[in-house]
């Protein structure tokens, strides 16, 4: 049973906040929070992120971008990254914590798992589209946690 989740991206005004709030809002009973492996400290969430969240009732409004530490990460019963490659960083940081690291699409591709590409500076197409692969990772995790 996880009682803490938390969940990593790179900047922490992406991703991880709007993951965060989707998975709190489909499982209240679990404590979700959010950081960044190279967060855009103070910072709030990225306009077209937050636009896209609050069309879904998603409350952002304040959310402030936290850098990943080593008290957070211990605090945690899960770590949900977006990429292998944030799961290779936070090994290399703290390799004791690599076995409770996953990544938030693990249960996308029917199951193959994908990475969760970062929109940062892209499109709102891109957004778009990393809102709903957000959209359907956090669906995938909310019935298994």
């Amino acid at each position: 049973m996880f009682n803490h989740v938390l969940v990593v991206c790179t900047g922490n005004i992406c991703r991880s906040p709007v993951a965060a709030a989707m998975l709190a809002r489909k499982r209240p009973d679990v404590r979700f929070d959010s950081a960044g492996l190279g967060a855009m400290v103070g910072q709030g969430v990225e306009p077209n992120a937050l636009r896209l969240g609050q069309a879904e009732g998603l409350e952002l409004d304040t959310h402030q971008a936290r850098q990943l530490d080593a008290e957070m990460i211990v605090n945690a019963d899960l770590v949900l990254v977006m990429s292998d490659g944030q799961r290779r960083e936070i090994a290399n940081r703290w390799p004791e914590m690599l076995g409770k690291t996953l990544r938030l699409g693990q249960w996308l591709d029917d199951g193959k798992g994908r990475d969760i590409p970062d929109p940062y500076r892209k499109s709102h197409e891109v957004f778009k589209h990393v809102h709903q692969l957000l959209v359907q990772a956090t669906e995938g995790w909310a019935s298994r946690l």
